[in-house]
């Protein structure tokens, strides 16, 4: 759906910002929704990933759906652009809620939340320590273990599904990440732990390709990973992860997705996705902008959001993950739950 009136881009600087947050109303004066405003920051590679920065826009898409919010978008092309993005917003004086999306707005943000008090912000995947700043932290090794578990138990067993099919005289499976950083191999981490708890023999390759936004090397790197024998490959990589379906497609293997579900969000690709790691963000957008249309927004505190709340889960791709054995999804579930009871414990790095 397009939305010109309240796509702001970063190109347009604060004055264009200002003229437009002027023409959609101003702060929330009684909890109204129809008269709150939120700044929306996303995560470089912006929207249309099909991956976090949409489940994002999912939030603020279901705000304005159920309170009436009104909202603007920024989308910074470099990590560098999120300081003066988050200023444009919390400048105006027009927003109850400036939401950052992504761990790498974490520096900007730390010194915007200083200099602007009364501004309430949220964050998503790192905490940020100030008192008009609520953070949101999602268990991302345990859904990735119960992935990997996924991954490692299929390896080694005899499957075809839709597009692709496994080889079961080879124990290897995947993982590409986007561009390097404690989060992103904290699903590394659990990936691989998942891999080890369940097959023990299973080989799994990795690669950082270091960009969000490069399908051709999500393409190429899964690609080197499948001709090496991998039957299965998970991305936490955004629209570079594109290229992985992408290479799953060509080469007649698995994928396995990640943020939303993506064999819904890429359909072209639901013949080759297994399954995907739904991170809940948009539910967190959601709550959070609630809790400022409620007159509940409570700063300096952090949310921590994960498998016992189904803020992340193992989701089974729509087109063929029905056709997955049922001793192998039991096996994965039965795996949830001793992480919940505690009885796994999941690490968080490699």
């Amino acid at each position: 759906m397009v939305r010109d009136r309240r796509t702001f881009l970063y190109s347009t600087g604060v004055a264009g910002l200002a003229a437009l947050a002027g023409c959609v109303g101003g702060f929330d004066e009684g909890g109204e929704g129809e008269d709150s405003n939120v700044g929306m920051v996303y995560a470089t590679g912006g929207l249309g990933d099909d991956s976090f920065n949409d489940m994002a826009q999912q939030g603020v898409l279901q705000a304005e759906e159920e309170f009436g919010v009104s909202f603007d978008e920024a989308e910074p092309d470099s990590v560098g652009e999120f300081d003066g993005a988050q200023r444009s917003f919390a400048d105006s004086g027009d927003y109850d809620l400036v939401s950052c999306i992504g761990f790498a707005q974490e520096d900007a943000l730390v010194g915007n939340a200083e200099e602007y008090p009364d501004q309430n912000f949220m964050i998503v995947d790192t905490v940020v320590e100030a008192d008009n700043v609520r953070s949101y932290v999602f268990d991302e090794p345990a859904g990735s273990f119960l992935v990997g578990t996924l991954a490692g138990l299929l390896t080694d067993t005899e499957f075809a599904a839709g597009d692709g099919e496994t080889n079961p005289d080879e124990s290897v499976v995947g993982f590409v990440g986007g561009a390097e950083s404690p989060l992103i191999e904290s699903f590394h981490a659990g990936f691989e732990a998942g891999v080890e708890h369940a097959n023990p023999d299973a080989e799994v390759l990795s690669s950082y390709v270091g960009d969000f936004n490069d399908t051709a090397g999500g393409q190429e790197t899964a690609r080197s990973m499948y001709e090496s024998g991998a039957d299965v490959v998970f991305h936490a990589a955004g629209r570079t992860g594109i290229g992985v379906f992408q290479a799953a497609e060509s080469e007649g293997r698995f994928a396995i997705g990640v943020d939303d579900d993506q064999s819904v969000s890429q359909e072209d690709y639901a013949d080759v996705i297994l399954s995907s790691m739904v991170k809940r963000v948009d539910e967190a957008v959601f709550t959070a902008i609630e809790s400022v249309i409620d007159d509940a927004f409570e700063g300096g505190e952090v949310e921590e959001l994960g498998l016992e709340d189904d803020a992340v889960e193992n989701v089974y791709g729509e087109s063929i993950g029905d056709e997955i054995p049922d001793e192998i999804t039991e096996e994965v579930e039965s795996t949830r739950q001793q992480i919940i009871d505690g009885e796994i414990e999941v690490p968080d790095e490699l």
